[in-house]
């Protein structure tokens, strides 16, 4: 994958921290830096909305408010208290993740990336999302809406669908992290994402990224003239 050039970098960053000032969103893990309380809720997101999300997270840490209570509960417990979010390896994953950092780190998740993605069922991404989040390393993250994004803006759909694996999607989004700002930067990727450049129906015409983005309009008009479809 060939990298965008320092000056369309530094737009992209301006004007995706400038709309995450407008539009970010008020959610309630993003008033903590603490490590386990962003590792719920990095868990908790998975394969799960955001809406579904927010009472549960509450209501996890009201009973659960450290490692240590986690780490101590009864696990069948735990995935009663998960109930209704689905996806249930999750509690199961948390609950282990929780005794092995109080076994191992004194009840401190680690800063570093490899000890991190030591503990049960933690990958890149949520490994990132705990140093960017938590530490304020300068980590990427690289979910879902993330990944859309920057095809959409620096790809486009001819050069997008060349791309193989992902090694080269981890390289354009550590390349794009401002220096010192990981933590805006990423939570205003995921928002973007989500809510804006959305999978079918992106608000291209009010879009900040319009100037550069490759693939506006979107849909692109396919050769013939029409429309495809998304």
């Amino acid at each position: 994958m060939r990298w965008p050039a320092a000056r369309a970098v530094r737009r992209f960053q301006q004007r995706l921290l400038a709309w995450y000032r407008r539009h970010g969103r008020d959610l309630p893990w993003r008033r903590t830096r603490d490590a386990y309380r962003i590792l719920v809720s990095e868990v908790m997101l998975q394969q799960t909305q955001v809406d579904r999300v927010v009472p549960k997270y509450r209501e996890f840490l009201r009973r659960y408010p450290t490692v240590r209570r986690l780490a101590a509960a009864d696990v069948g417990e735990v995935r009663r208290l998960w109930y209704p979010l689905g996806y249930n390896v999750r509690p199961l994953r948390l609950h282990a993740i929780a005794r092995e950092t109080l076994a191992r780190y004194r009840g401190r998740l680690p800063e570093d990336e490899r000890a991190l993605r030591r503990l049960p069922g933690v990958g890149r991404y949520t490994a990132g999302a705990i140093r960017a989040f938590a530490y304020g390393h300068d980590a990427a993250v690289l979910d879902t809406n993330v990944r859309r994004v920057l095809g959409r803006v620096f790809l486009g759909p001819r050069r997008l669908a060349r791309v193989r694996g992902e090694k080269a999607w981890w390289d354009l989004a550590g390349a794009l992290v401002p220096r010192g700002r990981a933590y805006d930067f990423n939570q205003a990727l995921m928002d973007f994402g989500a809510t804006w450049c959305t999978p079918r129906r992106p608000r291209c015409g009010d879009c900040v990224m319009k100037p550069d983005c490759r693939s506006y309009p979107f849909p692109a008009p396919a050769a013939n003239g029409a429309r495809r479809a998304p």
